[in-house]
């Protein structure tokens, strides 16, 4: 795909619709509904399951796979750890969230050893990605006020969004998720990954010009996602190339 633009984040927009894509969540415990609703109204199919009798068959059934640290304790880690072995061998397209992987030691070593598995996506936030570091040959997401995508020397910045998704908890998970539906439809991970958060972020600024506040955004939020079409994001995506790049940084 030679570049990303609104038109395209509708167009795969359609394509998740209509294929309803399977995605597997080995999510943060806190943000499971909330993602789970999430992925079902902009037209995937969530599974949520992190039970080490079931997670490699629920995989194999899925189409993408999301990893999120939030909650993470031994069980959660041996999980991910076959959950994403089923990914791999499967070839399924695969995104890592390291949360809060700048809270903790541990953490941190756990992202990097799924990282040097070679998953489809890393987002995170600016802190956990300085600490992550470079990732050759993997699409980089640093989260923001305006999200950062990069993979070689292809850049695309993404600035929807609304201020209200940073006091809602779990906004970011869901928009791992619907990342993960827009990969089981498209390819090309940096146009799948720009068009799930060009569409997640034009449904929060819909969602924000009629909520009175955070409590009432979330559920905006959702009939947002579940609603968002062609015609809100032709207008309303913000979507900016940068090639300045990365050749200069050699």
């Amino acid at each position: 795909m030679t570049g990303l633009s609104a038109q395209i984040a509708a167009d795969i927009l359609a394509r998740v619709r209509q294929a309803r894509p399977r995605v597997h969540c080995l999510m943060n415990t806190v943000v499971q509904k909330f993602t789970a609703d999430g992925i079902t109204v902009i037209g995937g199919l969530p599974s949520m399951t992190g039970s080490l009798e079931e997670v490699e068959s629920f995989v194999a059934r899925a189409d993408a796979l999301t990893v999120n640290l939030g909650t993470l304790d031994a069980e959660r880690r041996a999980a991910i750890r076959l959950g994403v072995a089923v990914a791999r061998a499967q070839g399924k397209p695969w995104i890592v969230d390291p949360v809060h992987c700048d809270y903790s030691p541990s953490r941190l070593a756990f992202a990097q050893e799924l990282i040097a598995l070679r998953p489809t996506v890393v987002r995170g936030n600016r802190a956990e990605m300085a600490l992550i570091g470079e990732t050759p040959g993997i699409l980089r997401i640093v989260t923001g006020p305006v999200d950062r995508l990069q993979v070689g020397h292809s850049c695309v910045e993404i600035a929807n969004g609304h201020p209200f998704m940073a006091q809602v908890t779990g906004t970011g998970c869901l928009s791992g998720g619907v990342i993960a539906a827009f990969l089981a439809a498209e390819p090309d991970a940096l146009a799948a990954a720009g068009s799930a958060l060009a569409v997640t972020g034009v449904a929060a600024e819909l969602a924000a010009s009629r909520a009175q506040g955070p409590g009432t955004f979330a559920p905006l939020f959702l009939d947002a996602l579940a609603a968002v079409g062609e015609a809100d994001i032709l207008p309303l995506a913000r979507i900016h190339h940068d090639q300045h790049d990365l050749i200069g940084r050699r």
